[in-house]
């Protein structure tokens, strides 16, 4: 108990000491030791980056997720050390949208194909953005947050030590010439006691005496307070090496924060490269549509070609490949089938929208179940598909064994 008290007590004094040299010096009252250029540069530079790799972070959060709200909820849970539950990102629930809208609308129908194949293409959007979003994550963000979180709290630990021992430097500097100059004062003071009568004799004895004693405190304070600035000193050099060799490893950060900066690039450029293959795609497959039927397509009687100019995405033209036989071109299998009664399976070449009640939609590359009807024109079907029934242009079919 009695060394934790003394130890309170020292504490107290050096805190008080600092306290009195800092004030002192913010009224110009005392000198103040001043760290050499390099140092000073190094200290400017790591505050820089520190400053700079935080904005960086910050605004990078941002892009990768725009929502505060979301942001906020995924910190708190960070903070709480729990699992950020999984959600669905803005593409993934457009996709599930349209892709309902679709089957609501009919996946045998223009329309309702289209959504299903937009809805399809933006859910592999929304899982191409969280692949990008956890990849930035781990190869960008985490190391400029453990710089922040790590080595710049070391850094700023070991300054604010150093700031301590320079003000125990002053302190100790400041002793040491007050000292100094009490004991140049003390001796100007030292004469020979006056001669005289045997009252005055013993008052000057004892004037010397306590004079002489006066005289060796100030030599004994002025070297304990030597002492002290030496010890001051080495303390405080020892800290200034310490933390420019702590700076000096910024350059070292730099060079990590590029290469990771360099890995960002990369899977941000990945992410804009597969999403546009994705649109393309897409694109290719609602041409494909467009194409066969662009009456379809067009919008308030306007020519189809006004539809399709605003894709802005350069690509050939995929129909090309596909274009639709023209009726004399049936196989002789449907020919056979059509002049029996029999039902067979046959797969779908091309998309068809139904131009009436009586006919029946199609998707390229399903397979349904097609009959031959008496007195059914000799172009077409009857065709099905769960339960739904109509003609079908057999043209676009292909028989199945």
């Amino acid at each position: 108990m009695e060394f934790n008290v003394r130890r309170l007590a020292a504490d107290a004094g050096t805190f008080l000491s600092r306290a009195v040299q800092f004030t002192e010096e913010r009224f110009g009252q005392a000198e103040k030791t001043e760290l050499d250029a390099h140092l000073e540069t190094l200290l400017s530079r790591a505050e820089s980056t520190k400053h700079w790799t935080e904005k960086v972070m910050k605004q990078t959060e941002v892009l990768l997720q725009p929502n505060p709200n979301v942001r906020m909820e995924e910190f708190l849970y960070e903070m709480l050390d729990k699992k950020v539950p999984t959600r669905a990102n803005n593409h993934e629930l457009l996709g599930e949208c349209m892709i309902d809208s679709g089957h609501e609308f009919g996946p045998g129908t223009a329309y309702g194909s289209a959504l299903i194949k937009c809805g399809e293409t933006e859910k592999l959007l929304g899982s191409a953005e969280k692949e990008f979003i956890q990849s930035s994550a781990i190869n960008f963000l985490t190391p400029f947050r453990n710089f922040i979180e790590g080595d710049f709290k070391t850094i700023a630990k070991e300054r604010k030590l150093l700031q301590n021992k320079r003000l125990d430097l002053d302190a100790a500097k400041n002793r040491l010439k007050k000292a100094r100059l009490a004991d140049a004062r003390s001796a100007e003071l030292n004469s020979s006691p006056p001669l005289g009568e045997e009252y005055v004799a013993h008052f000057s004895y004892m004037l010397g005496f306590l004079h002489v004693r006066w005289l060796k405190l100030w030599t004994e304070e002025v070297q304990q307070a030597e002492t002290e600035l030496r010890i001051a000193q080495s303390e405080f050099d020892r800290q200034a090496e310490i933390t420019r060799l702590l700076l000096e490893g910024i350059s070292s950060t730099h060079a990590h924060h590029l290469r990771c900066l360099n890995d960002f690039v990369d899977a941000q450029a990945s992410y804009y490269a597969q999403c546009y293959q994705y649109m393309v795609n897409l694109q290719k497959q609602l041409g494909s549509q467009f194409a066969i039927f662009p009456s379809t397509f067009s919008n308030n009687n306007q020519p189809a070609s006004s539809s399709s100019a605003s894709i802005s995405v350069p690509t050939a033209q995929p129909v090309a490949s596909l274009p639709a036989p023209p009726p004399s071109q049936a196989s002789p299998a449907l020919n056979e089938l059509r002049s029996t009664s029999g039902t067979r399976k046959a797969r779908v070449l091309y998309d068809y929208d139904a131009a009436s009640s009586s006919e029946l939609s199609l998707l390229a590359d399903e397979v349904i179940t097609v009959s031959s009807v008496p007195g059914m024109d000799s172009d077409w079907l009857m065709g099905q598909r769960g339960n739904q029934k109509g003609k079908v242009p057999i043209t676009y079919l292909e028989l199945l064994n």
